[in-house]
């Protein structure tokens, strides 16, 4: 589907803060009238303990806020296709990649999923003057069609949008990445307000949407990290709190932006460090309601992200922190590790989602480890999402596999596999009970 780019170009501050423009708002109208929404007062029509819980779960906040893990799922990992970089058939033929279709959804779903957590690219170009690139809204639109189809539910994450490119988030220290690293939003309160306006837009269309239950602000803010080099809380915001380098200060004009259109969808809200639970209690939060706030759990990160040679078991005794001194490594280090986030639900009284969680492949032990990590997730009454549920492209996944739990420990192995870590996400997933066609 193409249409017309629009710009922001010669549009006010104030217009695309918060009011979105009458051509955007316009150039929404021009598709199909989506699904009816999700109402409080609709009945399920599945089994008696469907309707109970569906009967306390029947908005899309009430799948965040009632104290209960209502989600599980996995993430889908998107980005825009660069010719330069991914050739023409690397991602797929574009405009967004690699590719999933149907069937990739319907599998999800059949293993007991009933949650996907788009990571995507946003829907406005990177560089001035911004615009709306249609076929990236066309692709959300098909791929929301797909997951409700699948009878799953969805969030919306930015990768990329206005002042910043996805490249940051993977690759700032790669020769070849240096042309295509943009991360100008820290530094121009205009970018900033463009990433909003992008925001609104979003909001507009795809309030209405059944599946659509969160719409999180941006992956993974990481200022510190990629203007400064600096990792702790500590020796960042004592020098940047308050500047446009401090995502505090930048992420109450996106909710803004977003309520100004749609007051009913939550809105997810990471903090700084890409998301990571160190810096939780550095998060502040908005006074705005329906906010759920975002935890990305890799660590420790010696541990997950391993090489196949490394070797570090769970439980174990190894650097964790990279100061040279071993450390004990098991259910007691990760209830420690988690401690921030029961601290900053007694606080703020606001829920806690992880968006992203973790190993690759051939971790060992890598089973038992996440066993104990979705254990405090349901405990804490928190959804969430595994980092990542591959497409089926095989091009791509012959070369980017090290998250697809689907292909086993074995890192020469490319193709599906029955393994230990698919076993106990299917476990935990075997706990889902609402979908959209039991609350809608």
């Amino acid at each position: 589907m193409k249409q017309t780019l629009f710009k922001l170009a010669g549009l006010s501050i104030f217009l695309l803060a918060c009011n979105i423009s009458a051509t955007f708002r316009e150039e929404s109208t021009q598709v199909p009238p989506p699904p009816k929404a999700i109402q409080p007062d609709t009945e399920p029509t599945s089994s008696a303990d469907v309707e109970a819980l569906a009967d306390q779960s029947s908005t899309k906040w009430d799948l965040w806020s009632g104290g209960e893990t209502m989600l599980r799922g996995a993430n889908i990992a998107q980005g825009m296709v660069t010719l330069e970089i991914d050739g023409p058939t690397f991602k797929g033929p574009g405009p967004v990649g690699p590719p999933h279709t149907q069937a990739d959804f319907d599998r999800l779903a059949s293993l007991g999923a009933n949650y996907v957590s788009i990571s995507g690219p946003g829907i406005f170009s990177v560089e001035p003057p911004f615009e709306v690139l249609s076929e990236v809204v066309a692709y959300y639109d098909d791929v929301l069609a797909m997951i409700e189809s699948a009878d799953m539910f969805a969030t919306i994450g930015f990768r990329s949008g206005p002042g910043r490119s996805e490249w940051g988030l993977c690759c700032d220290g790669e020769d070849w990445a240096q042309p295509y690293l943009n991360d100008s939003i820290w530094e121009d309160l205009e970018t900033q307000t463009a990433w909003s306006a992008m925001w609104g837009f979003m909001a507009e269309r795809y309030k209405d949407n059944p599946v659509v239950v969160g719409y999180l602000l941006m992956v993974e803010p990481n200022s510190a990290a990629i203007h400064f080099d600096v990792y702790e809380a500590g020796d960042f915001f004592p020098e940047y709190a308050g500047t446009s380098y401090d995502w505090n200060s930048f992420y109450p004009e996106i909710v803004q932006a977003i309520r100004s259109v749609d007051r009913q969808t939550p809105i997810l809200v990471g903090g700084m460090n890409f998301s990571s639970v160190a810096w939780l209690p550095y998060l502040e939060p908005v006074d705005a309601e329906r906010i759920v706030y975002v935890v990305d759990q890799y660590a420790p990160f010696v541990y997950t992200h391993q090489d196949e040679q490394d070797g570090f078991t769970y439980p174990g005794n190894f650097d964790l922190d990279y100061d040279g001194q071993a450390d004990d490594f098991g259910p007691e280090w990760l209830e420690t590790l988690f401690s921030p986030m029961d601290e900053f639900t007694k606080t703020t009284g606001a829920p806690i989602t992880i968006d992203e969680y973790g190993v690759v492949r051939w971790t060992p032990d890598g089973a038992a480890f996440l066993d104990d990590q979705m254990a405090l997730f349901e405990e804490g009454g928190m959804n969430y999402a595994i980092w990542e549920w591959a497409s089926s492209w095989d091009e791509y996944n012959q070369e980017v596999n090290a998250f697809n739990f689907r292909f086993g420990p074995d890192p020469t192995n490319t193709q599906d596999t029955p393994n230990d870590l698919q076993d106990i996400l299917i476990s935990y997933w075997s706990r889902n009970t609402l979908r959209p066609s039991n609350i809608n």
